[in-house]
């Protein structure tokens, strides 16, 4: 773990912290890029301290904000977000800084008996709501009300002397400083589409509050501060939120026993890049995170989801896909179906009910059945379903 300290904009210093040792964010998305623990200082005639950390890091951005406060003592804790990963260090910092005041949304004042137990005697709250402004002497901060995005309580901080936005969780990423920003499309599109994708409307609702305002610099709570091509990373998000595919071409998802399922879709997958289709995303999800496969499924606005057979089912990594699926939304795509069993196919239909249950997903009326290995007579029949996928 690193302290990173850095000036993000005069009177505004970054004091946040790289997290290399985490293996999985939330106990469940892989971070092999690590992930960022985004903390911010505001000094003007008066000092702000935005968010805290988590508790695996907590001395490390102690170190920061002492380093950085050079000998000063916070005015404000602006509290964006209670999730621990930011909310950890809340008693730590009202106890080295009682005459603090903790600056919050009413919602978060409700809710943050259970983040900090108990609440100090004497401890000094602030709740604002849409639109108040906290003035810091030179700087100052208008909030922003951003219920789930994506959890209830959330704000955020706008500072127009800076054209600076603390923007939480929103236009966070997957991924350390020092590791990510080449890797920013993707990763942030898996931490969108996993951590914040359910929440569609609640960031369009966001997006036009933003669209107000003058936005030179996005301040996240994790992955890199955003200072450059400000129009590209909000209109990902207004596309991403909208639930409009952000590419043309076609996700390939497959789950494959022994391996001839799979077969079956690389060959499909290489028969459509034939027919013209230049990019196509093969996800072999015994191998790859579930993570990444349902955020390239959202990407993309058609999907061939093949599967085997299992259990008078559905093999279970293609049942996780589409589980994941419905529960952040996946809506308003083109499916088709590839099955595989040997002597009693189960996977079409299981796949067909589950997308069903989805919102605006056009599926295709013809199952393609494989039976058992891939064979030379499933060539042409693939050859033809690869057609129909492209009429589709």
């Amino acid at each position: 773990m690193t302290g990173n300290i850095f000036e993000v904009a005069p009177g505004i210093t970054y004091i946040g912290v790289d997290d290399h040792t985490i293996e999985m964010f939330e106990n469940q998305y892989k971070v092999p890029l690590g992930v960022s623990y985004n903390s911010y200082l505001i000094k003007g005639e008066k000092t702000a301290v935005v968010d805290t950390t988590d508790d695996q890091t907590g001395t490390e951005w102690l170190a920061n904000l002492q380093k950085a406060l050079d000998g000063a003592r916070p005015d404000y804790l602006i509290v964006e977000h209670l999730e621990p990963d930011h909310s950890s260090l809340i008693s730590t910092f009202a106890e080295i800084y009682p005459e603090a005041t903790l600056v919050m949304s009413a919602t978060a004042a409700r809710m943050l008996p259970q983040y900090m137990d108990p609440v100090p005697e004497g401890c000094k709250i602030m709740t604002v709501k849409e639109g108040d402004v906290l003035d810091l002497g030179g700087l100052s901060l208008q909030f922003i009300l951003a219920p789930m995005v994506h959890w209830p309580e959330v704000m955020m901080a706008y500072c127009p002397e800076r054209k600076l936005i603390f923007s939480a969780d929103a236009f966070g990423t997957f991924g350390a400083l020092d590791s990510v920003m080449e890797a920013w499309p993707d990763e942030a599109a898996r931490y969108y589409f996993n951590i914040v994708g359910k929440y569609g409307q609640q960031v369009q609702n966001t997006l036009k509050k933003l669209s107000a305002l003058d936005i030179k610099t996005i301040c996240p709570l994790h992955g890199p501060v955003l200072t450059e091509d400000i129009p590209y990373y909000i209109g990902l998000y207004d596309t991403w939120s909208s639930y409009r595919p952000e590419k043309e071409g076609i996700f390939i998802a497959c789950a494959s026993i022994h391996g001839n399922t799979l077969e079956a879709a690389e060959f499909l997958a290489e028969e459509l890049r034939h027919k013209g289709v230049k990019d196509v995303f093969v996800a072999d999800l015994t191998r790859l995170d579930m993570s990444e496969a349902v955020a390239e499924a959202f990407r993309y606005p058609k999907a061939v989801f093949c599967a085997s057979s299992y259990d008078a089912g559905l093999f279970t990594p293609m049942y996780m896909l589409l589980h994941s699926l419905a529960a952040k939304g996946y809506c308003n795509r083109k499916a088709a179906l590839m099955e595989n069993g040997s002597w009693a196919p189960s996977a079409g239909k299981t796949m067909r009910a589950m997308l069903s249950e989805m919102k605006g997903i056009d599926i295709m009326p013809e199952t393609l059945t494989i039976r058992g290995a891939f064979k030379e007579a499933d060539r042409a029949q693939i050859v033809d379903f690869a057609s129909k996928i492209m009429d589709f």
